[in-house]
């Protein structure tokens, strides 16, 4: 079996740090997702405006490797606590997969590149090659019963952010709500945890820099990139 990519999806995500560890986390993280030539057919997205959300089969396209490994190490246990692969959502997999499920939000036709597919809640790196778009249907695919293992400890586990007004001011309004959130998700490595360290995440052409002391974070610098 060979697999191409029908898409490409474009995100403020320039760099994988900061990048949310799950979709949804940050609604206002958007994304445009590109079709390649051969998949523009303007039929090939009839009737998606009927559901409100999409799966997203995607490449972790910056982790390919020829080898495997049958434990790996989550971030969220601090790099230290080893899990079965199958076990975890790391994006080091026996073949590099990603599943994501994003929110829909509108299609834009375009006369150069075809149907542009717009969509938010992403947690994708700019110019992720996308290999399949599948309807989300709630009737099958919410389980409110299900168990969450170890990453349910985490799920509410949000940093303050505080975010000087004229640091702000810096960023297009239309990045502040998105910035907010991936800082507050707390993009740190799990086991640095240096109040002195200032760290980057690069988000929509911006460098916004921070530290995080007793589960505070303080934005100290914005940079355009």
């Amino acid at each position: 079996m060979e697999i191409t990519p029908i898409a490409y999806i474009h995100t403020g995500f320039s760099e994988k740090f900061g990048i949310p560890r799950q979709s949804g986390l940050v609604p206002d993280a958007f994304g445009v997702i590109e079709f390649a030539p051969e998949y523009r057919h303007p039929d090939a997205l009839r009737g998606i405006e009927e559901y409100s959300h999409l799966w997203l089969v995607w490449d972790f396209s910056k982790n390919h490797r020829k080898d495997w490994a049958a434990t790996v190490t989550p971030p969220r246990l601090g790099g230290k606590e080893r899990r079965g692969v199958f076990a975890t959502r790391s994006s080091f997999r026996p073949n590099p997969l990603g599943l994501s499920c994003v929110k829909f939000e509108r299609v834009e036709a375009t006369a150069d590149k075809g149907n542009l597919l717009y969509v938010s809640g992403v947690d994708l790196l700019d110019g992720t090659p996308i290999y399949d778009i599948k309807p989300y249907l709630p009737y099958a695919d919410a389980h409110p019963e299900a168990k969450g293992g170890f990453g349910e400890q985490y799920s509410d586990r949000k940093l303050t952010v505080e975010f000087p007004a004229e640091l702000e001011e810096q960023l297009p309004e239309e990045l502040r709500g998105a910035v907010r959130d991936i800082l507050a998700c707390d993009p740190r490595t799990a086991y640095i945890n240096d109040p002195e360290r200032v760290w980057g995440v690069a988000y929509g052409g911006y460098n916004i820099r921070f530290t995080v002391q007793d589960m505070i974070c303080r934005v100290v610098e914005v940079q355009r990139i």
